[in-house]
C-alpha cells in the first residue's frame, strides 16, 4: 500500500480524497494555487506545496510543477481527482514515467476513451449499443451532408475531444446543417485545440443513465448500479439520483451486466463510468469517463462502498475487494449540486462565505470544503458543496432532501439552494417523469412566467 499520495486537485474532491487516504493510514500532499492557500484540504493535509498562480493553466494544469511537488515530497502516487488532468493521457503517462503510480486507468485506455469517435468504435467492438451515426470523424461539409441523409434529421454534431456541451450543435433540418457544422468545429478548436467532429442521430426525449464500474489489474470487474443524471442545464448536471426512477429491474440488470463485462474485456483498472442515453426501452452508449464522477456519492450511499478507497487499493496492486454478488442496492439517494451561482441567471457568485451551516441527521452527507470566512476564488468551477441524502425509498429520500435544503445555510454568496427547493416540488420530478430536456424546458417556462408577471405589474 502507498505511504504518501499527492492529490492533484482542489475543493471538495481534494478533501474527499484526503479523508479516504487518512482512513487508510496514508499521508497526503495537497498541491494548490496561490488563490487556494487557505483551502480546507491545504490546511488538513500532512504537507502542501504551492504550484503556481491562480489560473488553472499556471497551477492545476501545470504538469511539471505537479511532478516536481511529488518528487520533493517523496510521494508514491498521484490521485488526479475530477476535472483538470484526471483524463489527460499525457499526464498519466508522465506520472508513471517519473516513477509514481497514477491512481486511475492506463494512459492508453484514457487516450482511447477520451476521443469520442474512438470510444464509440471501442464500444461497438465489445458489443455495446451505440447511437446511429457517422463512422468516425466527419471532416468536410460534403461528408456531413451525406451522413445527415443516412442518419436522418435531427442530427447532433459533436466534438471528438469534447465534454461539457462544448463543440456540440444541433441541425434540425438540412438548412441548418452548414452553420451548425461550422460552429461545432470552431467551438471544438477553441475549447480543445482539436476541431475533429462526428455526427449522431439526435434522440428526442432520452434519459441520461450512467453505470458505475470498478475494475482491477487481474481482469475482475463489477458494476455498482446506475445513476440517473437527466436533470441538466446546458449539458451540465444539476441533480443526480440512484437508482433511476425510469428503469425496471430487467433493464437495470441488463445494462449493468453489459457494462461490467465490457470493463473486464477492456482490461480497465480503477473506477469508471459508462454513460448511456435511454429511450423507449433502448440504451445507447455515449462515452466513458475514466475517472471518479462528481456524483459518485449517490452510488456510495446505496451500496455502502467507498469508491475512492477502492481506486487507491486497485492502483496499489490489490484485487477488487468485492465480487458482483457482494453488491446490494439499498434504498435511494439523491445529490444536489450546490453551486455559487445566482439561482435565476446562473451567473457565478464568488465571494466570502459569511456563514456556512450544513444540515445533519440520519443518512445525510455534505461533501464540501467550505467554512465560515472562506473566500471562493473566481477562477474555478462554481461547485462549492454537494448535498447527498439517502432514504429507504425515493419518497423518504425526497422528504429528507426537502428538510435538508431548508436547513442548509450559505450566506455571503448566492447559491442554487432556492432552485433545488423549487425543483423538488415539481410534480414531474416527484413522479420521476423527466428526461434530459425537462429541466431546460421548465426553466424557460419559469422565466417566461416571471417576465409576464413583471409586465403585468408594470401595466397595473
Amino acid at each position: 500500500m502507498f505511504k504518501k499520495v499527492l492529490i492533484a486537485n482542489r475543493g471538495e474532491i481534494a478533501l474527499r480524497i484526503h479523508r479516504a487516504c487518512k482512513e487508510m493510514g496514508i499521508e497526503t500532499v495537497a498541491v494548490h494555487s496561490t488563490a487556494d492557500e487557505n483551502a480546507m484540504c491545504v490546511r488538513l493535509a500532512d504537507e502542501s506545496v504551492c504550484i503556481g498562480g491562480p489560473r488553472s493553466r499556471d497551477s492545476y494544469l501545470n504538469i511539471p510543477a505537479i511532478l516536481s511537488a511529488a518528487t520533493i515530497t517523496g510521494a508514491d502516487a498521484i490521485h488526479p481527482g475530477i476535472g483538470f488532468l484526471s483524463e489527460n493521457a499525457e499526464f498519466a503517462a508522465m506520472v508513471e514515467e517519473h516513477g509514481f503510480t497514477f491512481i486511475g486507468p492506463s494512459a492508453d485506455i484514457i487516450s482511447r476513451m477520451g476521443n469520442k469517435t474512438v470510444a464509440k468504435e471501442t464500444a461497438q467492438k465489445f458489443g455495446l449499443p451505440v447511437i446511429p451515426g457517422s463512422d468516425g470523424a466527419v471532416n468536410t461539409i460534403e461528408e456531413a451532408r451525406e451522413w445527415a441523409k443516412k442518419i436522418g434529421y435531427p442530427v447532433l454534431i459533436k466534438a471528438a475531444s469534447g465534454g461539457g456541451g462544448k463543440g456540440m450543435k444541433i441541425a434540425h433540418e438540412a438548412s441548418e446543417l452548414d452553420n451548425a457544422f461550422s460552429m461545432a468545429r470552431s467551438e471544438a478548436k477553441a475549447a480543445f485545440n482539436d476541431d475533429t467532429v462526428y455526427m449522431e442521430r439526435l434522440l428526442q426525449n432520452p434519459r441520461h443513465i450512467e453505470i458505475q464500474v470498478l475494475g482491477d489489474n487481474y481482469g475482475n470487474a463489477i458494476h455498482l448500479g446506475e445513476r440517473d443524471c437527466s436533470l441538466q442545464r446546458s449539458h451540465q448536471k444539476v441533480l443526480e439520483e440512484a437508482p433511476s426512477p425510469g428503469l425496471n429491474e430487467e433493464e437495470r440488470k441488463f445494462i449493468g451486466e453489459l457494462a461490467a463485462q465490457t470493463t473486464s474485456k477492456m482490461g480497465y483498472s480503477g473506477a469508471g463510468t459508462m454513460e448511456f442515453l435511454y429511450e423507449n426501452g433502448e440504451f445507447f452508449f455515449m462515452e466513458m469517463n475514466t475517472r471518479l464522477q462528481v456524483e459518485h456519492p449517490v452510488t456510495e450511499m446505496i451500496t455502502g462502498i467507498d469508491l475512492v478507497r477502492e481506486q487507491i487499493r486497485v492502483a496499489s496492486g490489490a484485487k477488487l475487494g468485492y465480487t458482483q454478488d457482494d453488491i446490494k442496492i439499498n434504498g435511494h439517494a439523491i445529490e444536489c449540486r450546490i453551486n455559487a451561482e445566482d439561482p435565476d441567471t446562473f451567473i457565478p457568485s464568488p465571494g466570502k462565505i459569511k456563514r456556512f451551516h450544513q444540515p445533519g441527521g440520519l443518512s445525510v452527507r455534505v461533501d464540501s470544503a467550505m467554512y465560515d470566512g472562506y473566500s471562493i476564488p473566481p477562477y474555478y468551477d462554481s461547485l462549492i458543496a454537494k448535498l447527498i441524502v439517502h432514504g429507504a425509498n425515493r419518497n423518504e429520500c425526497l422528504m429528507r432532501l426537502k428538510r435538508c435544503l431548508s436547513e442548509m445555510v450559505v450566506e455571503g454568496v448566492k447559491t442554487l439552494i432556492p432552485l433545488h427547493q423549487r425543483l423538488i416540488e415539481q410534480p414531474d420530478f416527484i413522479d420521476g417523469n423527466f428526461d434530459i430536456r425537462w429541466l431546460e424546458t421548465w426553466l424557460k417556462n419559469r422565466d417566461n412566467s416571471a417576465l409576464q408577471k413583471e409586465e403585468q405589474d408594470e401595466a397595473a
